[in-house]
């Protein structure tokens, strides 16, 4: 893992919401902190309504954590390019946040509960 990456349980409830509607509910959600960025939630797959997720055509690139997949975020009367993403096959020592997906602030409602 690269030194400036932690992942640990958020030991908490956290959610997502927007427009209304839930899209995930955990208490296995991870929260990642990378160097000065604040930290980023990730939330288990299997915790996450993907029927609001579409995967999109984005990709990026992180030297640290791997290649990104990303998501569109569709509620109720709303709907959000790329507003989501995932590590699907990240690098070695991130292997923690396989199968899980975080979600731009900025875009929708992360809260812990």
């Amino acid at each position: 893992m690269s030194d400036h990456i932690k992942i640990r349980p958020t030991g908490a409830t956290w959610v997502v919401r927007t427009a209304g509607s839930i899209i995930a509910e955990s208490r296995n959600a991870l929260e990642l902190s990378e160097g000065d960025y604040p930290p980023v939630i990730y939330f288990p797959r299997d915790d996450v309504a993907m029927a609001f997720l579409e995967r999109t055509d984005k990709s990026t690139h992180c030297p640290h954590k791997g290649d990104a997949s990303y998501f569109t975020v569709t509620a109720p009367g709303e709907s959000m390019a790329n507003a989501a993403w995932s590590y699907e096959t990240p690098k070695a020592g991130m292997e923690a946040i396989k199968d899980h997906i975080a979600f731009y602030t900025d875009r929708v409602t992360v809260e812990k509960l």
